[in-house]
C-alpha cells in the first residue's frame, strides 16, 4: 500500500517475481484499454498519496492519463463503484473489480452484485490470468469507436467535472462547443449502427434487434427514414450516438420505430436536437405526423416519459405498459444548444 510502504516500496520492477506478477496486470490492462476498455481506480487513501506511482514511479505502465475515474477517499470501496458507475454513465453490470483484498472483493459481491469479481487467490502471479481467463471481455468483433471508447469516456468524466463548476446549464451547454452531424446509414456505418442497435438498453425506446443485413434492408429502402448521429465537441468525439429509423405507417405518418441513443450524452440537449432534425426530414418527405412507441423492458425505464417531455401526445396505453405517442411535424422546438451538420449525400433539404 502506497500510504504505508511509500513510492519506492512498490513492487513492480522487472526481475522480481512479485514485481513482474503486478507488471503483467498493468500490461493487460493496457491491452484492454486498447481495446475500448475503461480504467479505473479505487483506492482508499489520500488523492495525492493515491495518484503518486502513476505520477511518479519510473517502472509503472499504467498511467494517470489511461484512468478515466479516479476515486481516491476513504469511502467503502461499493461507494466508490457506484460513484465510478455514474460518471461514466455506465451500468453496474458493465463493472469489473479487481482487487487482491478477500474483504473488499466480499464487500462488494455483496453490496453489487451486479458488479463482476474475479476470485484471486494469494499467489500475485496468477492475478492477470485469471482477469484474462474470466470472460469480462469477450466480443465477436471490434470497431474503430470501440478502440476509441476509452478516450471516450475518460473525456466524458471531463465534462461532467466542467459541469459541475457552474450552476447555469445552458452556460455549460454552450462552454462545450457542441457539434452534431446527421447523416443516413451507409456501408461506412452499418456495422456500428447494427452494432448500437443490438446493445443499447437504457436509452432505448423499443429495443427492436436488427442484423447488419437488416440494417442494410432498411438503409435501402427509399420509404424508411434512417439516422445516426456523431457528436463532437471541446473535448473529443464521442462518436457515433445516436440512431434514428422511421417507417411509413399510414399516410402522411412515420412511426418512429427505433430510437436509441447513449447514456453518456444525456443532459446535453442532443434528445431535443435529434427530434428537430426528424421534423425537418419528415416535412421534407411529406409527413404531417409522428408516431413514437415505447415498449417497457427491465433495463429502458429511464426513457419512460421521452416523448411526454419532448411535447408529444399521448394516444394510448397497453396493460403491459407500452404507450404510443403523436406529434404534428410543424412543432416548432425553438433554440438548440448546437451546431448541427448534414451528410446526406443524395438528399437536398431547404
Amino acid at each position: 500500500m502506497i500510504g504505508d510502504d511509500g513510492l519506492e516500496g512498490i513492487q513492480i520492477a522487472q526481475g522480481d517475481a512479485t514485481g513482474e506478477a503486478f507488471l503483467s496486470v498493468q500490461q493487460l490492462a493496457l491491452a484492454l484499454r486498447a481495446r475500448g476498455i475503461v480504467l479505473a481506480v479505487s483506492s482508499k487513501n489520500n488523492d495525492e498519496v493515491a495518484r503518486r506511482p502513476f505520477r511518479e514511479h519510473p517502472d509503472m505502465l499504467l498511467k494517470e492519463d489511461h484512468i478515466a475515474v479516479f476515486q481516491a477517499n476513504w469511502d467503502d470501496k461499493a461507494t466508490n463503484i457506484r460513484a465510478i458507475a455514474k460518471e461514466l454513465a455506465l451500468g453496474l453490470e458493465s463493472m469489473v473489480f479487481l482487487d487482491d483484498n478477500p474483504v473488499e472483493r466480499g464487500l462488494v459481491r455483496r453490496e453489487i452484485p451486479e458488479v463482476a469479481v474475479p476470485e484471486l487467490d494469494s499467489d500475485p502471479a496468477g492475478y492477470s490470468r485469471t482477469l484474462a481467463a474470466g470472460g469480462y471481455f469477450e466480443a465477436i468483433s471490434f470497431s474503430e469507436e470501440d478502440r476509441c471508447r476509452a478516450g471516450m469516456y475518460q473525456a466524458n468524466a471531463r465534462r461532467l467535472s466542467l459541469q459541475g463548476q457552474t450552476s447555469d446549464l445552458q452556460s455549460y451547454l454552450r462552454s462545450l462547443e457542441m457539434r452534431i452531424i446527421f447523416g443516413s446509414f451507409d456501408r461506412t456505418t452499418r456495422s456500428r449502427v447494427t452494432q448500437l442497435i443490438n446493445k443499447s438498453n437504457q436509452f432505448n425506446l423499443t429495443t427492436n434487434r436488427y442484423t447488419e443485413t437488416q440494417v442494410e434492408q432498411a438503409e435501402l429502402d427509399p420509404g424508411v427514414m434512417t439516422l445516426h448521429a456523431r457528436l463532437l465537441d471541446k473535448f473529443g468525439d464521442n462518436g457515433i450516438i445516436c440512431v434514428v429509423v422511421c417507417r411509413p405507417s399510414r399516410p402522411q405518418w412515420w412511426t418512429i420505430d427505433t430510437w436509441l441513443m447513449s447514456c453518456r450524452v444525456l443532459g446535453r440537449g442532443v434528445e431535443k436536437t435529434v427530434l428537430a432534425e426528424i421534423l425537418l426530414l419528415a416535412r421534407a418527405a411529406g409527413i404531417s405526423n409522428l408516431e413514437g412507441v415505447f415498449i417497457p423492458t427491465e433495463r429502458n425505464e429511464m426513457v419512460r416519459e421521452h416523448y411526454n417531455k419532448l411535447g408529444f401526445t399521448l394516444i394510448s396505453e397497453e396493460t403491459d405498459g407500452s404507450t404510443r405517442w403523436q406529434l404534428g411535424v410543424d412543432v416548432e422546438l425553438g433554440e438548440l444548444p448546437m451546431t448541427v451538420e448534414r451528410d446526406y449525400p443524395h438528399l437536398e433539404l431547404a
